[in-house]
């Protein structure tokens, strides 16, 4: 294990990753997944309780994401952890040159430190993100089990690990740089120059050129990028059934994908006959049936864990939705308008009812309006509130 976490370190402080331009200001835009409170709504159904919070950036790399956290979550105490220490070094000056670090209310902390040991870190976490990493590690299970340790009881755990039918031609170029590395595979350079060579050389029918041009090429124009993708010398891809037996060992239970849409059937089987048969199919083997019906956009997984018993408020309750006190999302663009930019960056168009409701949200928690404060003063009704819910467009405390 040793030997592999050694090799992964050595690629990551020649190509520290990700290569991630440092900018004299903030991040643009936001990603919802990184926002605990908004996270927290998506997964739970309603705005956290707790105020003040611990997030563990598992895996920072250069530090793009924990850019986000500090963003995303000015008060809360942030440790960001790597194996790399010129990732560490890199992800340091990116926070201290954006300028994210100056109304930032909470505390920042980088260590060097092997996810592994994860059981070792004082106290527990509220927040735990993963992107990216643990599929590097020489023993996965043993590094979801100890972080899976480390969150607390209301916790959430954000995961991206790779999808092994989308990334085919990926792994077909590794085994290919490989074999023509020969003793030299653990130089990441000449791994970086055979991979390029060999791309240079591939006939224009080649599935794996046509991939990498139609996906991969823009990002890969960096070596960094190209060296992660191509020439590390440690990766573990799943399937859907791999990727709950993976989650299964960590004890904790499955909340959803972050891109729900994308695992709705619904999506790629029209027929309603075939429909009514798929009912018959459990949760996951829906998911299986969507990948193997959808593969090439298969080339990753990221999702939310929780501790169980999890429960997500769907507010069916009219009593209970009445007495809730909306916000608005965080995570969206445009506000105030009727058309604005969702938490997925995706178009919404409100109708006179819907832009009513958001504006009364939008003036609590100052004003601590219930809906049925709200809807007292708006033409609407409660299933118009669930719609919004439903959307990512408010969050109810």
């Amino acid at each position: 294990m040793s030997e592999v976490r050694n090799a992964v370190q050595k690629l990551y402080n020649i190509y520290p990753f990700p290569p991630d331009p440092l900018l004299d200001e903030p991040p643009p835009g936001y990603n919802w997944r990184w926002h605990y409170q908004s996270a927290y709504s998506f997964c739970k159904g309603r705005k956290p309780h707790k105020k003040q919070v611990r997030i563990l950036d598992a895996g920072c790399g250069t530090g793009s994401s924990t850019e986000y956290l500090v963003l995303h979550n000015p008060t809360a105490d942030i440790l960001a952890v790597d194996i790399s220490e010129n990732a560490l070094a890199t992800a340091q000056r990116r926070l201290e040159k954006s300028g994210v670090l100056k109304d930032f209310q909470g505390s920042i902390e980088f260590r060097q430190f092997n996810l592994e040991n994860a059981r070792e870190l004082e106290g527990s976490f509220d927040f735990i993100n993963s992107v990216g990493v643990l599929h590097h590690l020489p023993n996965p299970v043993i590094g979801i089990q100890a972080l899976a340790d480390k969150l607390g009881d209301d916790g959430l755990f954000h995961i991206f690990v790779y999808g092994e039918l989308g990334r085919w031609e990926i792994l077909l170029m590794q085994r290919a740089i490989a074999l023509i590395q020969g003793d030299k595979i653990g130089d990441y350079r000449d791994g970086v120059a055979v991979g390029r060579e060999l791309f240079a050389g591939l006939p224009e029918y080649s599935r794996i050129l046509q991939r990498e041009k139609e996906r991969w090429a823009l990002e890969n124009q960096r070596d960094e990028c190209f060296a992660d993708m191509y020439v590390h010398p440690n990766e573990f891809d799943y399937n859907i059934d791999s990727l709950f037996e993976f989650i299964h060992t960590s004890g904790l239970e499955f909340v959803d994908f972050s891109n729900r849409d994308f695992w709705q059937v619904e999506r790629v089987i029209k027929s309603e006959d075939l429909l009514q048969r798929v009912k018959q199919l459990t949760t996951q083997e829906r998911y299986r049936l969507i990948e193997l019906l959808d593969p090439s956009n298969v080339t990753h997984y990221e999702f939310f864990l929780a501790k169980p018993p999890h429960h997500r408020e769907t507010w069916q309750d009219d009593q209970l939705l009445l007495a809730a006190k909306p916000e608005l999302n965080p995570c969206m663009l445009g506000w105030e308008s009727n058309s604005l930019l969702d938490y997925n960056y995706q178009p919404v168009t409100l109708n006179d009812t819907e832009f009513e409701i958001m504006k009364f949200a939008s003036q609590n928690p100052s004003q601590d309006l219930t809906v049925q404060d709200i809807l007292s003063q708006v033409n609407s009704t409660l299933d118009e509130v669930r719609s919004l819910i439903n959307r990512q467009l408010i969050m109810m405390g």
